[in-house]
């Protein structure tokens, strides 16, 4: 439960940028994290790389220029929520750490927070078979097999998912928003 002083404290908004390897859990502990956010009657929003590109950059490829410039549109209305009071949780590969160094120094309350596993492990999550195709070489310039993942150098937070359960990771974020003022203390 909050009370009204402690909701109070919850309305700056900020970037809750996860970024790391596809399959690496982004998008599961966005949707988890989010529940709990609005359970907590905050204002919140997801922004899920795979379902964003098909509405704010359907025409964009993926070369670097191509992956960089939808980063850069995914950040630009990020920002635009975050600094309307929004808590925006943004579930992106986004491979390339120079972009994110960038959002992280131009908007509003960027958290980064790298969500981390091993590609074996990544590897045997993949449900769609994204990487055994990009291994057959079906898929060029994949992340983390024919394209780099640039892991962050010093993120807000890492979250070890092949070793935390959902709810642990989801806890320590929601632990360290708490610690910044973004949030009152809740409970994954």
């Amino acid at each position: 439960m909050t009370d009204e002083k402690s909701m109070n404290r919850a309305i700056s908004g900020g970037i809750i940028w996860l970024t790391g390897l596809s399959g690496s859990g982004k998008s599961t502990i966005a949707t988890h994290l989010c529940k709990t956010l609005i359970q907590a009657n905050l204002k919140v929003e997801i922004l899920d790389g795979d379902q964003i590109r098909s509405w704010l950059s359907p025409g964009l490829g993926f070369s670097k220029a191509d992956r960089d410039l939808n980063v850069q549109r995914v950040g630009m209305v990020a920002n635009l929520l975050s600094r309307n009071g929004v808590l925006v949780i943004v579930a992106m590969i986004s491979p390339y750490r120079e972009i994110r160094n960038q959002l992280k120094a131009t908007t509003h309350n960027f958290i980064e927070i790298f969500i981390n596993a091993p590609l074996e492990v990544c590897e045997v999550r993949d449900i769609k078979g994204l990487y055994a195709q990009a291994r057959a070489g079906n898929i060029q310039g994949f992340t983390g097999v024919s394209d780099p993942y640039e892991i962050p150098l010093e993120p807000d937070l890492i979250c070890h998912t092949a070793d935390e359960t959902i709810a642990e990771s989801v806890s320590k974020i929601l632990q360290m928003l708490s610690k910044m003022n973004l949030i009152p203390s809740l409970q994954a």
